[in-house]
């Protein structure tokens, strides 16, 4: 059983939001008492989720957003202000995989996408969130990174780079906004029950496999349990946690 959160007359913004992991957090906070703004680049997707959370009596908004385009992200944070008022928790879920390759053979339009989307994308999420933080004087911010931002994986060498930089920049970024009443941290996911891993295990099976191997809890994580950690990030029990890249991975990093 989670824990249950009161987070009644709280805003928060899921980006990434419309399968996997970002929807059962945006269900999470809305469940908790948060008004939830979903973002997703496939909008038909994220707003059949948000119309589902608002059939259901939560309040929710979906909304359209390119985090490759920081003019979106820009938007996305202004209307949410703009429909509830203020910015409380953000969930920065936006990502993208590349395909298993040698790191000789990978080419260039791959890495400059994954770079776009993983690394820029998460740069300009926090950006804009901050930016109205910073105003509040409050605020918590959880981004996705990986079990790949804590180790290396043969042939996802570049995919790793993208992630230890979401890394990097929430443990730098925390550390400036600590003492101005912000919490930025992540959660490393292991390999979890979603649209873009069944994908992977059809077509990188032997690179998955070894992946399972190391998931000693012999499982796939579901949504659901990235969305409690995120959650627990963003509540008052996590108020002495800062700048943290939390494993939640049945084990893959204690290997």
């Amino acid at each position: 059983m989670n824990p249950v959160y009161d987070f009644s007359g709280r805003v928060a913004l899921v980006v990434g939001a419309s399968t996997g992991i970002g929807a059962a957090t945006a269900r999470a906070f809305a469940q908790s008492g948060a008004k939830v703004v979903l973002a997703d680049l496939d909008f038909t997707a994220v707003t059949g989720v948000a119309d589902q959370l608002t059939k259901e009596g939560y309040i929710a908004t979906g909304l359209s957003c390119d985090v490759a385009d920081e003019a979106q992200i820009a938007a996305t944070v202004d209307k949410t202000v703009e429909i509830y008022g203020a910015l409380d928790f953000a969930y920065n879920n936006a990502g993208i995989q590349a395909p298993s390759s040698d790191f000789a053979d990978l080419p260039s339009e791959e890495f400059d996408r994954l770079v776009s989307v993983n690394q820029r994308g998460m740069w300009a999420c926090m950006k804009h969130e901050l930016r109205q933080m910073r105003a509040q004087g409050r605020g918590a911010i959880v981004n996705c990174a990986s079990v790949g931002g804590l180790v290396g994986q043969p042939n996802l060498a570049p995919y790793n780079g993208t992630k230890h930089a979401v890394i990097g920049m929430t443990k730098g970024a925390a550390l400036e906004y600590a003492a101005r009443g912000i919490r930025i941290n992540a959660v490393c996911p292991g390999t979890i029950n979603t649209p873009m891993v069944s994908a992977m295990m059809e077509t990188q099976k032997e690179a998955m496999d070894d992946i399972m191997i190391r998931q000693v809890i012999n499982r796939l994580g579901e949504p659901e349990e990235i969305a409690a950690a995120v959650l627990w990030l963003c509540s008052p029990g996590a108020s002495f946690v800062v700048g943290v890249g939390l494993p939640v991975d049945g084990g893959f990093t204690a290997n």
